[in-house]
């Protein structure tokens, strides 16, 4: 396998580009090579298998979809910071329909599937550990419901956006952090 890290990176991003576009059943090694520019075969040097790539997609979204932590100093605001949510998935569209795609392998791939549930359970963990500890109002709990929530809100408006013409996404997004990052009751 080589080891050049830009080149494999840019492997990776055609792939989810591809991936977003075509579907998983567009995905091959010889699509990535032209998505990517790339002499034929060149992609299967750096992945052995269609496999080993969607394992690796996995990984490069979640390096692209890390936020810059520039955005996460300073004052925080939960609101502020989901619409900043909403913004990067509308700017990564890709990466974020990739992903979708990638749920939607791993439902007839068990070992993608295990991947799968360990990359999204490690990502709610430290999403949830980084929001307690920041100062940010809210419970465990709430802080669970919030990234289902968002989580589900992104999809809709990747996938059917005009579902939430009605609904202003300003106007969820607000309801969603008064009502979910409520401090708890006492015990």
């Amino acid at each position: 396998m080589r080891q050049n890290p830009q080149r494999r990176a840019a492997l990776l991003d055609a792939a989810i580009e591809v991936l977003a576009r075509e579907g998983s059943r567009g995905l091959t090694l010889r699509a990535v090579d032209a998505e990517a520019g790339v002499p034929t075969g060149t992609t299967t040097n750096y992945f052995a298998n269609r496999a080993q790539l969607l394992v690796q997609i996995l990984h490069r979204t979640r390096e692209r979809l890390v936020p810059d932590p520039a955005d996460l100093s300073g004052p925080l605001e939960a609101r502020v910071l989901l619409r900043d949510l909403l913004d990067r998935m509308r700017r990564e569209r890709s990466v974020h329909i990739a992903m979708l795609e990638l749920r939607l392998e791993a439902t007839r791939r068990p070992e993608l599937q295990a991947e799968l549930a360990g990359f999204l359970a490690s990502e709610l963990e430290e999403n949830v550990a980084w929001h307690l500890g920041s100062g940010l109002p809210g419970d465990r709990r709430g802080v669970v419901l919030l990234y289902l929530a968002m989580l589900g809100l992104m999809v809709d408006d990747l996938t059917v956006p005009t579902l939430l013409d009605a609904h202003p996404v300003e106007g969820l997004i607000e309801t969603l952090s008064d009502r979910l990052l409520q401090d708890p009751p006492p015990a």
